[in-house]
């Protein structure tokens, strides 16, 4: 397949360039992540994100071009061991994967278990290599305002690349309040990217205004395309 890139208005390529271009439904199949792909090579988008078991499918659309290939990792609870998480990282960076998105040890943010909270990320920060960056999603929707500060500290520590809110299956989405507080945490050490529930540029835009420098979203044609 073949995509020419489209011609977009300077505010939608500076946006474009900030998108995770997202399908993590459980239903999506290999003809929709190709679908995908061209897309984000058609709109300039910065990465796609897909499932691990579809990842292969992208690396090998996107090949050739900047667009970023994308996974998750302990999807979407964070609840696996984290041995399983580094393996299932690992092997996402040795299909292709630049960029993985793993989930925080919630259940051990929590229970004030730092030490294991902190070694979660940091054995799949190792696992993945130089080659690919790993973004930690936070699940802000789950966590108090000091756990928040307290994730976005040890996610430092660890060596992750961005801080994230949300992987848009638990019962909230990015909020301002909580892009405000991760960047004021990561200051410049660390990217922070807004997911959940971003359907539109004034969302977007929104954002972006609070501290976000990367937006997870299903929406980014409608985002990038509105005049």
């Amino acid at each position: 397949m073949n995509a020419a890139p489209l011609t977009l208005s300077a505010a939608g390529r500076t946006l474009a360039a900030m998108i995770d271009h997202t399908l993590l439904k459980p239903e999506a199949t290999a003809r929709d992540v190709e679908r995908l792909c061209m897309e984000a090579i058609q709109y300039g988008f910065a990465s796609v994100c897909v499932n691990p078991a579809l990842l292969p499918v992208a690396v090998k659309t996107l090949k050739g071009t900047p667009i970023i290939p994308c996974t998750v990792c302990g999807f979407p609870l964070g609840a696996t061991a984290t041995a399983t998480k580094a393996f299932e990282a690992g092997l996402a960076a040795s299909t292709g994967a630049r960029e993985v998105d793993m989930v925080l040890a919630v259940w051990a943010l929590k229970q004030k278990a730092y030490p294991e909270v902190l070694s979660d990320m940091r054995a799949v920060v190792e696992s993945v290599g130089s080659g690919c960056g790993v973004k930690v999603i936070l699940e802000t929707c789950l966590l108090t305002d000091d756990e928040k500060v307290t994730a976005c500290q040890l996610a430092l520590e660890a060596g992750v690349e961005f801080v994230k809110t949300s992987t848009g299956f638990s019962t909230g989405g990015a909020t301002l309040h909580d892009i405000a507080l991760m960047r004021a945490i990561v200051g410049t050490r660390a990217g922070v990217k807004a997911s959940g529930g971003i359907r539109s540029r004034t969302d977007a835009e929104a954002m972006i205004a609070a501290g976000a420098n990367r937006l997870g979203t299903s929406a980014g044609i409608a985002i990038v395309t509105t005049p």
